[in-house]
């Protein structure tokens, strides 16, 4: 592979990567925002929050804390499905458990634009591995 080619292959990691830092720090910010509520923090010290629901919040937070890190790694192919599929779990949770108030709704807006950025990013990547053939160049197999 050329170095042209090493280096977009580089270019759409790096950015797919940014953009899971980018949707990770907007869950973090607004999990953190949230503890400024009273009810909430009522809501965790009467027990109100249950191992089942810290589970599905760690399991929402764990595959933006994955993608970072395997947006990087992965190769071409398990990478641009991989970010298609993860991507589309996030979004599919965020949509489920909606919001419950204006600064959620800021939050999911931004992490939607975000994810649908992953997605479209990683759908319009193309193999850079395939040779490109010109017009009036000859096929060999």
């Amino acid at each position: 592979m050329n170095l042209q080619k090493q280096m977009l292959t580089m270019e759409t990691k790096a950015k797919l990567s940014t953009l899971w830092i980018f949707v990770l720090l907007n869950v973090i910010f607004r999990d953190l925002h949230e503890l400024a509520k009273p009810e909430y923090l009522e809501e965790l010290m009467n027990g109100q929050v249950t191992e089942q629901m810290l589970l599905l919040a760690g399991f929402m937070i764990e595959v933006p804390i994955a993608m970072v890190l395997l947006s990087r790694l992965l190769p071409y192919g398990a990478n641009r499905w991989t970010n298609i599929i993860a991507a589309v779990i996030v979004l599919s949770l965020l949509i489920m458990y909606g919001t419950t108030d204006l600064d959620d709704t800021f939050f999911i807006i931004v992490k939607i634009a975000a994810l649908s950025l992953v997605i479209w990013t990683a759908w319009r990547w193309r193999n850079p591995y395939l040779k490109q053939h010109t017009i009036g160049q000859e096929v060999s197999s």
